[in-house]
């Protein structure tokens, strides 16, 4: 008995995983990179994102259009061939299957980093601070999978109030330039997003560049008409109002500012 102690091999340690989803997937293991068949890189991409899941749902949402007991083979296999790549990475017992090995998946640190963003009012608006990475790759965009629909838009709408939330907080800051840098990037990302045209012209008129201001406005009248066939919100015009107002005993300006209706 004491030899065979003496003997035994120590247990190996459990690997470093680095699971990429924004942009192309990708997976690390022990900072090198493996190579997964399709079906096994859906089933990681499945459960990073979702989290536990039940056995069969979980190869009903991957394998849709095949017979439940073909899925759950094929489940099987992705299970087997993942924890080959990287032992101990998918753990299922109980009719569940989930990640194991507390994996970095970089979706979880763009989530993390946003809420912190968002729910503290001084997160990161530094005077030397731009806009932050927000994870401008979009989610595994190679794939056209239906499940990844709704995640594609939690990010997507996540990033928006990322941006604005920044912008307004550089612009109280002072910070201009890096305010509308964010912004615009907002605006890039949805023109047809009200928020992010408000967003920009509170800016611009905080810095007192009011013909910016009014530029900014048309194009958030032209766009809104043209797409929606609807007016900004009396949020949006309302903006104008103490610019558009000449001072008391004045003349009007014979500049005709953007106005819904006109």
């Amino acid at each position: 008995m004491s030899q065979q102690k003496r003997t035994r091999s120590p247990s190996r340690p459990a690997p470093v995983v680095a699971i990429s989803l924004l942009g192309p997937f990708g997976i690390d293991v022990d900072g090198k990179p493996v190579s997964l068949p399709v079906g096994a890189q859906r089933l990681v991409a499945m459960l990073a994102l979702r989290g536990r899941l039940g056995r069969s749902r979980l190869a009903g949402m991957l394998w849709p259009d095949t017979q439940e007991q073909r899925a759950l083979a094929s489940l099987r296999t992705g299970i087997w061939r993942v924890n080959q790549a990287a032992p101990g990475l998918v753990a299922a017992a109980h009719g569940v299957v989930e990640l194991g090995l507390g994996p970095d998946v970089d979706v979880d640190r763009l989530i993390a980093a946003s809420r912190t963003l968002l729910g503290d009012p001084d997160a990161r608006v530094q005077a030397d601070e731009g806009a932050p990475e927000l994870g401008g790759d979009e989610l595994l965009p190679d794939w056209d999978d239906p499940w990844l629909e709704t995640e594609r838009e939690r990010l997507h709408q996540l990033r928006l109030h990322v941006l604005e939330a920044t912008a307004a907080r550089l612009a109280a800051a002072g910070r201009f330039g890096l305010a509308l840098e964010a912004a615009l990037a907002a605006l890039r990302a949805d023109e047809l997003r009200e928020s992010a045209h408000r967003t920009v012209i509170s800016i611009h008129l905080a810095e007192g560049n009011v013909g910016e201001a009014c530029r900014a406005y048309d194009a958030c009248c032209t766009t809104l008409r043209t797409e929606l066939g609807i007016e900004p919100s009396p949020t949006v015009s309302g903006l104008l109002g103490a610019v558009a107002a000449p001072p008391q005993g004045a003349q009007p300006s014979p500049r005709r500012l953007s106005v819904p209706g006109r």
